[in-house]
């Protein structure tokens, strides 16, 4: 059996969904009673120009992301994967394919969520190619740069900074004179997955606490741990996610580790699988 991996912000497009509306009219009209507003036309049209913005591109992501695991399943005739693995937001289509929460609870999690870290401003990302891990970490300690996280670590080659915008700003001639091979400012307002989100996480936990998250029926391979869930452990994956590091490189040398070989991308765009084949060929 696949490992199915959900696409999480990044991987949003217009006209994704294309036919997965119609198909589950139901879902889509609760999504759209919980949202106020249709989210078909967001993922369709975008007539605002808004599947950009984070409180829009995470509900609409996982929206895509969930009806398109039903469609799957549909497909292989009730056939689920062995694991269930999600890229940040992508955590909680995860967790909806193994049952610790319905359609309806998931995307009310997702839209407090998004709407949470819509609100964090002054803050920036960057992504660093060409350097491992423990190369950025050498390059941050040596130039002091300690006001910066470790926010993903996508792959061996690709990992993603975050921090105060004018830090992200300023680290960029710093990683080239070290010799990456590109640094590249990412077009998000919020230091994401970093220690400034702590006051969103302490928001956000206040809110999932008023839900029940059951013990995932197929195994989910956590962001914050890099290992499966653990009876107990639901919310607070979910809430210390919030403000550190997406461990996704961690996570595939885990599932490599068990054997599996089979990845398949559950939802828009091909950025899972692309990390996937750097992380193998640089096993």
């Amino acid at each position: 059996m696949p490992v199915y991996m959900f696409p999480g912000q990044g991987s949003q497009k217009v006209g994704m969904g294309q036919g997965l509306f119609e198909k589950y009219p139901d879902l889509t009209k609760k999504a759209d009673e919980i949202l106020g507003y249709s989210i078909a036309e967001l993922c369709l049209k975008d007539p605002k120009g808004e599947i950009v913005q984070t409180q829009f591109t995470q509900v609409a992501m996982y929206v895509v992301d969930c009806l398109t695991y039903l469609s799957k399943l549909e497909e292989t005739g009730g056939k689920k994967p062995t694991y269930a693995i999600g890229h940040s937001l992508g955590e909680y289509c995860a967790l909806f394919a193994a049952g610790s929460f319905d359609f309806e609870n998931g995307l009310k999690l997702v839209k407090k969520r998004g709407e949470m870290m819509a609100k964090a401003t002054n803050g920036g990302m960057a992504a660093v190619i060409g350097f491992s891990p423990d190369k950025i970490v050498e390059v941050l300690k040596v130039n002091q740069l300690d006001t910066l996280d470790v926010a993903n670590f996508n792959s061996l080659t690709q990992t993603v900074i975050s921090g105060k915008k004018e830090d992200i700003a300023k680290a960029k001639s710093v990683f080239e004179k070290a010799g990456c091979t590109l640094y590249i400012i990412l077009p998000v307002g919020g230091a994401f997955h970093s220690r400034y989100m702590t006051p969103s996480r302490d928001e956000f936990k206040a809110y999932v606490d008023q839900f029940t998250i059951k013990t995932p029926e197929i195994s989910v391979i956590a962001n914050y741990t890099a290992l499966p869930y653990i009876a107990g452990e639901e919310k607070q994956n979910l809430v210390e996610q919030i403000n550190h590091s997406v461990k996704w490189a961690e996570t595939i040398q885990y599932l490599l580790g068990k054997g599996e070989q089979e990845f398949v991308e559950i939802g828009p765009g091909m950025a899972l699988a692309g990390m996937v084949g750097k992380i193998k060929r640089n096993q």
